[in-house]
């Protein structure tokens, strides 16, 4: 025999411990009063930007160990044969990484910066669009680090960032470039002026509307008598 549980199971599951603190801290961020610095984290790319943006950034993924390893091999055997053989320079790829990209940033050859919304903590990457604001350096906003993480061959990424573009792309770099200052860089101000959070519960809102009908009632037994 079975019993079957109808409706919410919080009260009869045990959930482990991260995804209660992940929930927790979502309800926090829900009922909190969020400065518009973390606020502007919600506004991310659009789905269609955003697919646009990761098909681009796969043509630019960085060399995996085995192909580093048959490039090396193949310079190193150059380089037996003739010892003047010029050195090859990998000049199409992305970059990724918050000091690195910061460092693209301020040099100001960066082309396009792409950051998550989900950096744990924020701080890592909560001034990173005010840079590329003042630097005048396009930037989006995108879901998901991990999504991320996978153009550069890792885990997860906080950021990266464009350098060199080939020249048969660059058509299609600017149009994505013009998607996302439309999206970010012209939004900028705006995104600055509202502030987040402040979301009451169902329950507290029931609080809310119980009170005040309390008082409009007793008001109104005091001008009867």
């Amino acid at each position: 025999y079975q019993r079957r549980v109808h409706g919410d199971l919080k009260r009869v599951v045990r959930w482990p411990g991260y995804i209660s603190r992940s929930r927790g801290k979502a309800t926090l961020l829900k009922r909190l009063k969020v400065p518009p610095a973390i606020n502007q984290f919600k506004f991310v790319a659009r789905r269609s930007l955003r697919t646009e943006l990761y098909k681009f950034a796969r043509k630019y993924k960085p060399e995996s160990r085995l192909e580093r390893r048959k490039r090396l091999r193949g310079e190193a055997k150059k380089k037996v044969k003739e010892p003047s053989a010029p050195h090859t320079v990998k000049k199409f790829d992305i970059k990724s990484g918050a000091q690195r990209v910061s460092r693209l940033v301020e040099q100001k050859r960066a082309k396009l910066v792409l950051i998550a919304n989900d950096v744990d903590p924020l701080e890592i990457v909560i001034w990173l669009p005010s840079l590329c604001k003042k630097l005048g350096v396009p930037y989006v906003i995108v879901q998901n680090k991990a999504a991320l993480g996978k153009l550069v061959r890792r885990k997860t990424a906080t950021c990266i960032a464009f350098t060199n573009i080939k020249n048969e792309d660059k058509g299609a770099f600017d149009k994505l470039v013009e998607s996302a200052n439309k999206q970010f860089a012209d939004q900028y101000e705006e995104q600055r002026k509202h502030w987040g959070g402040r979301i009451l519960s169902s329950k507290t809102k029931y609080k809310i509307e119980a009170d005040k009908r309390r008082r409009a009632a007793a008001q109104a037994k005091r001008e009867g008598r």
